[in-house]
Parts: structure tokens; sequence; C-alpha cells
């Protein structure tokens, strides 16, 4: 595979993440002051975060695979990630 399209998927992957993580906190925080004035139940904050905690879930593992993390070469790729970032 060629490796720019990798650094692209990956790239689109953990900002696919990080935009679904900004509106989960939002709207829970919402449905949240909902339940709390309205509704006096959380019923409904519990099942929105628990089932789109799901999805939010399985794009975290998407955008940073666990087996990038357990691999042995973690430490040296992160070694040459930050000796990269300090080149620039």
């Amino acid at each position: 595979m060629n490796l720019r399209k990798e650094a692209e998927r990956r790239v689109d992957a953990k900002i696919d993440f990080q935009e679904n993580l900004y509106k989960y906190l939002i709207v829970n925080l919402i449905i949240a002051v909902i339940s709390i004035y309205f509704l006096q139940s959380f019923w409904l904050l519990f099942f929105v975060m628990f089932f789109w905690g799901i999805g939010v879930l399985e794009k975290f593992f998407k955008a940073y695979p666990f087996k990038d993390i357990v691999s042995p070469n973690y430490r040296e790729n992160m070694i040459q990630n930050e000796i990269s970032k300090m080149g620039d």
C-alpha cells in the first residue's frame, strides 16, 4: 500500500474519531441538562451514552489500533516520532 494513502487513512480516522467524540460530549451534556430539569430521570441519558458510546469506542479503535500499542516496536516508533517532530 502507498505510504501516503495509509497516512491519509489514519489521519482521516483520527479526525473522524475526534469529531464524533466532541459531538458525543456536547449532545450528552444537553441531554443531561434536559434530563435533570424536565424529566427528573436519567434513563434517556444512559441509553444514549451507552449505545452511542459503543460507536465512539469503535471509532477510537479504528483511529488508534491496539496492535500499534502492544507491538514490540512501540517505544522505538514513539522515539522516531518525537525525533521527527523535533527536526521540524
